[in-house]
């Protein structure tokens, strides 16, 4: 028996013989990019999500700590039911299976992403950073971060290297950037696959045991830009200038909205480097060659982006003219 099928019949041995449950119906529901998978139980009293965290690997004492914090600061996590941190076991509310990519679309995409703004604005508004224990998103680690791409990207799956002094100028840039922004509690993977389209006090938020204290702009740009689903740029400026203008009369940041845009361009590249080195881990280090296919909409906001800003032209040549060819013939465009 595989060492998956074991945590399986360890989950049901939980729910059956310490959690007392009479198991009606029990599938996987989801898994994700970590070592997590989600299964959905239907037993005679409700129905439940159970998360499978194996604690070699995740950290599920994060997860619990962090939803008891959004949740008193008004978002809504799922509630947590049951726990069982030795094994990594949760029993966990259950918020359906529509995730915001599922629907959204250019008829309903002003509205979901108001729901989700306010969301947002809670989590930076609220929650006092001084007081929530949680990590800083600091210069270590944004560049360990950059890392990803470096590593996974280029060398691994391009079998390319950045010359020294563009990697050490630019990873200077993107990190000044990033350090010099107001600094707020950060989810780090605020985007449409851990939205969750509910009937009441929607959105519905999943995924965030990585949160930080970090740049104000981090999950803005991880939205609005997001690696799953893209947006014609005239209306990602729209929605960034609308929640500007909110988060400024808030006090929440006070710059031009010239400066919060290049904050928001500069984060967002960033984010979507450290995105494209992990899609690439995913395909070659765990066997999950998916999100490959996300790799093309990643690429073409940094190319956009780097672009808009003459500070980045020098790796905008290296990636115009080495990466990109280099890509287009390459393995990692095949999942």
């Amino acid at each position: 028996m595989s060492i998956i099928d074991t945590r399986k019949q360890s989950i049901i041995h939980w729910l059956k013989h310490t959690l007392n449950l009479d198991i009606i119906h029990f599938e996987l529901a989801s898994s994700d990019a970590s070592f997590r998978r989600y299964f959905r139980v239907v037993h005679q009293a409700g129905q439940h999500i159970v998360m499978d965290a194996p604690p070699e690997k995740e950290n599920t004492e994060a997860f619990v700590r962090i939803a008891a914090l959004f949740k008193q600061q008004g978002l809504n996590t799922p509630e947590i039911v049951q726990q069982d941190l030795s094994q990594g076991f949760l029993l966990l509310q259950d918020f359906g299976s529509h995730c915001f990519l599922d629907v959204l679309n250019s008829t309903n995409a002003d509205q979901l992403y108001h729901s989700t703004f306010d969301s947002l604005y809670r989590l930076q508004h609220n929650i006092d950073i001084s007081r929530c224990q949680l990590a800083y998103y600091d210069h270590a680690l944004l560049t360990r971060e950059l890392e990803i791409f470096y590593q996974w990207f280029l060398h691994q799956s391009l079998n390319l290297s950045i010359p020294e002094n563009l990697k050490t100028s630019f990873n200077h840039i993107l990190i000044n950037s990033a350090l010099e922004q107001p600094q707020v509690c950060v989810h780090r993977d605020f985007h449409s696959r851990n939205l969750m389209v509910l009937t009441a006090n929607s959105p519905g938020i999943i995924d965030f045991q990585d949160a930080v204290i970090g740049p104000i702009t981090y999950d803005l740009v991880s939205l609005l830009r997001d690696c799953y689903i893209s947006w014609p740029e005239n209306k990602t400026e729209q929605w960034a200038t609308a929640y500007f203008q909110r988060i400024s009369k808030a006090g929440l940041i006070n710059v031009p909205l010239k400066t919060f845009t290049r904050w928001f361009d500069l984060m967002g590249i960033q984010r979507h480097l450290k995105a494209i080195g992990i899609f690439s881990r995913l395909h070659l280090r765990d066997n999950k060659p998916s999100y490959l296919k996300d790799i093309p909409r990643t690429l073409n906001y940094v190319s956009q982006v780097c672009k808009k800003h003459p500070e980045l032209a020098e790796f905008e040549h290296y990636l115009t003219h080495i990466v990109l060819p280099a890509y287009s013939t390459s393995d990692s465009k095949k999942p």
